[in-house]
């Protein structure tokens, strides 16, 4: 083989082994010893030279050839984004690698600080360098961020290029970084932050790494923004599941509540009283119930314990027209218009929510209802009522069995025992008592009325005297005054509970011209006074509830203390005069009447008591004359 086969084919086996240039110069030099010359070594001198040219494209097609594989992988890495951070370190990590630098870092600008700061760096060794900030237009990093240009530097220290600060002069050289590069990571016309390479010696970076380190920036741009972009998504789906979960309970409170209203609704119409509508209301809300009237007496309760009506948080719901919280619960005035009907008290729930808010208001509508509807009953009621009372005595005999019929459908039978009451208060109080009556009167299943300025009850019972004192008593503090009560009876029938009127009705004057106001009483009760006024007067009763224990006493031993208490009043209570009458020592009249004091008590000889003992002896005589 010639010496120039033999350098040519050397020359290709050593583009095949990648070998460095040198390699090239050798051979022509092994040429030139072996005594080549002239034409040949002139074309073993352009072998090389070719050989070299080709070398180089082979070297620059590899490094573009790692580049590209380099942006690829990349630009698959933002395909698969999941972690922003980890995408970042990688376009990091790949520039410090492809450009051969000892140190690369991306930082971001802070547009609410005005600055931009480090957020990955890959080969740096300085805490400071790694916590640095930089203002716009500080240094080289704070240029770039501000020029949106790329910028670079084979000596930092010392190129005058740049604004220099103490900061970052001092990290720089903490890192020990001497050449920089740094391009612009943007998104159209927003600068997002800047990516570096940097060497700790001098060096010159080429275009090819300009553009290079710029594509990674631009890639590293598209990361930052998609991440934004999948934020700022994340963000509004969570807002429309928040919106939607929102729609859904507020649709379900919505259902609920109208379920809750119609049931409440449906009790009212089906005729449900009060405590019913507190039933399911404490079922709905989970808590318990107490609901009042205007004057604070309980009506219902479910579920709770007893409590006086909350008189300021009523005032309080009252005036804004919805229910207001308490230590345990809330209270919901129950109101028609300007008029109070009463409240609601709602306990065991401090946390109720809007809706169940809501819904306990409305409950309180359903109780206004309720209530209103309630009234409107009972006045028709008390209306019919008073009109049965009324003609009850005033036109007994007019239609009998029509006036106990009409009784009978109000749930009263005026062929039983009754009794006959007749209430009088002052003028003031005088709506006061006709109400008050009527509802005393239906606790008890009978009749009031109203019957010219006076309330008349009839009630089932046999002791009038018991029922005028019961009456007196919670009519009295039912009005908050006074209230007398005469009574009759027992009766039964029309005519007779009429006839029963007119016997109260004069018990009733008398007691208020004796002095007896604010108490109740029969006339039998009355002593004389009911013999006196009387239409059916019980002489033998009177006589016997006046001097029953000395007649039985009489009886019994054969005294005559009967005739010695005649003989003592007919002598103007005069023992002497007494002792001369009945023919015995005065000791024996004294002993006869000292026996007639523990018979009778010891206030026989008071005025009054003694003016029923005279009546009673005087009417006994009459009946014992034959």
């Amino acid at each position: 083989m010639s010496p120039l086969t033999t350098a040519l084919s050397r020359m290709f086996e050593l583009l095949a082994e990648g070998a460095p240039a040198e390699s090239f110069a050798e051979v022509t030099a092994a040429a030139v010893a072996a005594g080549l010359g002239g034409a040949e070594l002139t074309e073993v001198r352009r072998a090389a030279e070719t050989a070299s040219r080709v070398r180089r494209a082979l070297r620059q097609h590899r490094r573009r050839e790692a580049e590209l594989s380099a942006l690829f992988e990349t630009a698959s890495d933002l395909a698969a984004l999941r972690d922003t951070d980890a995408v970042l370190r990688s376009i990091v990590h790949r520039a410090r690698t492809l450009l051969g630098t000892d140190v690369a870092y991306l930082s971001l600008n802070d547009e609410a600080e005005g600055d931009t700061y480090m957020r990955v760096t890959d080969g740096s060794v300085s805490a400071l360098f790694q916590q640095l900030r930089l203002g716009m237009g500080e240094g080289l990093g704070g240029l770039v961020a501000q020029t949106c240009r790329p910028y670079a530097t084979a000596e930092y220290p010392t190129d005058a290029r740049f604004h220099h600060t103490q900061p970052i002069d001092r990290a720089v050289l903490d890192e020990g970084l001497v050449a920089i590069l740094g391009v612009p990571l943007t998104v159209g016309d927003r600068v997002l932050g800047v990516l570096f390479a940097a060497d700790r010696a001098p060096r010159a970076f080429s275009p090819d790494e300009v553009a290079l380190l710029s594509s990674l920036a631009d890639h590293a741009a598209i990361a930052l923004d998609t991440a934004r972009l999948l934020e700022d998504t994340r963000a509004a789906l969570d807002e429309l599941n928040a919106a939607h979960g929102t729609i859904r309970a507020h649709n379900a409170a919505m259902r609920r509540a109208e379920q809750s209203h119609d049931q409440l609704t449906d009790l009212v119409l089906r005729g449900a009283d009060v405590p019913e509508v507190a039933a399911a209301v404490a079922t709905v809300l989970g808590g318990g119930i107490v609901v009042h009237d205007a004057e604070g007496a309980e009506l219902a309760r479910v579920a709770a314990d007893p409590l006086p009506a909350p008189t300021s948080a009523v005032r309080a719901s009252r005036a804004s027209g919805h229910a207001v919280p308490t230590d345990d619960g809330w209270v919901c005035a129950v109101s028609a218009g300007a008029e109070l009907l009463g409240s609601v008290v709602l306990s065991g729930r401090p946390d109720l929510g809007d809706a169940d808010r809501r819904l306990f208001e409305r409950a309180g509508v359903v109780t206004a209802l309720l209530l209103l509807l309630r009234r409107s009953v009972a006045e028709a009621e008390n209306r019919v009522r008073g009109e049965l009372v009324n003609d009850l005595v005033s036109a007994p005999g007019r239609d009998p069995a029509g006036l106990v019929a009409r009784a009978r459908r109000l749930g009263v039978d005026l062929r039983a025992g009754h009794v006959v009451l007749v209430g009088h208060a002052d003028d003031d109080a005088r709506d006061r008592l006709a109400t008050a009556a009527v509802r005393h009167a239906r606790a008890v299943g009978g009749l009031a009325g109203a019957y010219g300025a006076h309330a008349v009850l009839v009630l089932p019972g046999m002791d009038a005297g018991n029922a005028a004192r019961v009456a007196a008593s919670e009519l009295g503090t039912a009005v908050g005054g006074p209230v007398t009560v005469g009574a009759a009876g027992p009766a039964s029938g029309p005519e007779a509970l009429s006839a029963a009127h007119g016997e109260a009705a004069r018990c009733l004057r008398a007691m208020l011209a004796t002095g007896h106001s604010g108490h109740g009483a029969s006339l039998a009760e009355l002593g004389f006074l009911g013999v006196l006024l009387g239409d059916r007067a019980d002489v033998n009763g009177f006589v016997a509830a006046t001097l029953g224990p000395v007649l039985d006493y009489d009886a019994r031993r054969g005294t005559e203390l009967v005739h010695t208490l005649a003989a003592y009043f007919a002598n103007g209570a005069n023992l002497t005069r007494t002792r001369t009458a009945l023919h015995v020592h005065v000791n024996t009249v004294v002993q006869r009447l000292e026996r007639v004091r523990s018979l009778l008590g010891p206030d026989w000889q008071q005025p009054d008591r003694a003016l029923e003992i005279q009546i009673a002896l005087r009417l006994h005589q009459l009946a014992t004359a034959d």
